[in-house]
């Protein structure tokens, strides 16, 4: 590992009555760089189908097209695992940062170099590589979040950073649409957003730190006295990649579960917002403007979204992930067969089914994330964050963006909304029998203990 990844020694305890408030100013700072450091990485991460009706235009088919912006997602989901093993054993503060640096670079290649746009299989490539890069932002914050906030109250902490999701990736078709009115070049879809993510990363470096031991601070578990059922002192040990894979991702029955589940919400996800711009403008007969405010919207509806879902998974559901996917998931199911059988012309419908899907659908996205953190220890987060989006990525992402294409290509709009909608009755059966599979697990659990 490079030596400017490496985690932050830790420093002399600070005295005791400077604990408290040196806690609460880093947590404040620290969530702050977390969260706007996340949000930019969707500046750089799906700008990319922004473009897609330029480049359309130029030529390329949807199928060919959706193969370019799989690259993104394939890169995506093995980096979000094999660099959330590194995460683990790395410093978040600089890891975050040099993955939305450099994927900011690549997207400025995109923008600026012409060759960079000319070709599937160039596009391809940069996607690919700029797609590596992303991944290194989810499993290190996910560590940042484990090692300053104890699980009590991680729940709550972890549905309001998610709303980055939501707040970075509704923000490039603005900036898009900011390019576009001072340049006049779709190229613009690739540098603006860019641009914009640099200054966020250099904000981020500052704010962000690395764990609370490393800053003189005690373990959050002692500050906060909230001891998980498993926690020892062997809980601060660094873990060893074998040991982490071996003893806590690979033999962990919920975490496949769940994994599998994370292949199809990011199937809806991403079918739907990706191919957003071109369904419509062909289908709906939206201009450029109406459907960028309808990709907008569909981001930012699932801020509100997210933070019910959580409020919703602790104090009505009482804690059962799996319970609370499954009422989100039936929900935008409907949601989404009312905006494909929708006849064009009635863009208010659109326009509120495209706010409802995005209400809905990232609140699962949450939960899946949030129940990776929590089956796993935390010096092992970063890998079992990384284990479900490798799943969530690598196929769901893939499928919406190369499959969800091709399906579209020869089957048309019909053949797309299908296998969407077939792969959310999949993952409500996936989050039914995780819940099934963990009342069982707790059962056995409580009757170990008596």
């Amino acid at each position: 590992m490079l030596a400017i990844f490496k985690p932050s020694p830790h420093k002399p305890r600070v005295e005791k009555d400077k604990i408290d408030p040196l806690y609460r100013q880093l947590r404040r700072q620290i969530f702050i760089g977390i969260f706007i450091g996340y949000a930019a990485y969707y500046f750089v991460r799906k700008n990319f189908a922004l473009a897609m009706p330029s480049l359309e235009a130029a030529g390329f088919s949807k199928g060919e097209l959706g193969t370019a912006l799989s690259a993104v997602a394939i890169a995506y989901g093995l980096s979000k695992f094999f660099m959330g093993t590194v995460s683990d054993r790395s410093n978040p503060r600089v890891f975050v940062t040099a993955g939305l640096v450099l994927s900011s670079i690549i997207m400025l290649i995109m923008g600026f170099v012409p060759w960079a746009t000319s070709s599937i299989p160039v596009m391809f490539c940069l996607l690919f590589i700029c797609g590596w890069f992303q991944g290194m932002g989810w499993p290190a914050c996910g560590k940042t979040m484990v090692h300053w906030w104890s699980k009590k109250e991680r729940g709550s902490v972890v549905s309001v950073w998610n709303c980055a999701h939501n707040v970075g990736g509704g923000l490039p078709p603005l900036l898009f649409a900011l390019g576009m009115m001072l340049f006049s070049d779709w190229h613009s879809a690739f540098y603006m957003p860019a641009f914009a993510a640099i200054i966020v990363a250099i904000i981020t470096f500052i704010l962000m730190r690395d764990t609370p031991q490393s800053c003189g601070l005690p373990p959050v578990e002692e500050y906060k006295n909230d001891y998980p059922d498993d926690y020892n002192d062997d809980s601060e040990k660094e873990l060893t990649t074998k040991e982490i894979l071996m003893q806590y991702v690979f033999p962990n029955k919920l975490l496949w579960c769940i994994a599998i589940a994370n292949v199809f919400v990011y199937l809806l996800r991403y079918g739907i917002l990706d191919w957003s711009p071109s369904y419509l403008n062909e289908v709906k007969h939206f201009s450029f403007d109406k459907s960028s405010l309808a990709y907008f919207l569909y981001e930012y509806a699932g801020i509100p979204g997210t933070l019910l879902c959580g409020w919703m998974s602790d104090k009505v559901f009482k804690g059962n992930r799996g319970a609370t996917g499954v009422f989100f998931m039936s929900l935008v199911t409907l949601a989404t067969i009312v905006y494909w059988l929708n006849p064009a012309g009635n863009p208010l419908i659109d326009t509120i089914c495209m706010i409802s899907i995005g209400f809905l659908i990232y609140g699962p996205v949450m939960l899946i994330g949030l129940h990776a953190l929590e089956l796993a220890p935390k010096k092992a987060a970063g890998t079992a964050a990384g284990f479900t989006g490798l799943f969530g990525y690598l196929i769901g992402t893939v499928s919406a963006n190369a499959i969800v294409g091709y399906t579209v290509d020869y089957f048309g709009w019909d053949g797309g909304f299908i296998l969407m909608i077939s792969g959310c009755f999949i993952a409500i059966i996936m989050l039914i029998l995780t819940m099934l599979l963990e009342g069982k697990v707790k059962s056995n659990h409580t009757a170990h203990n008596l």
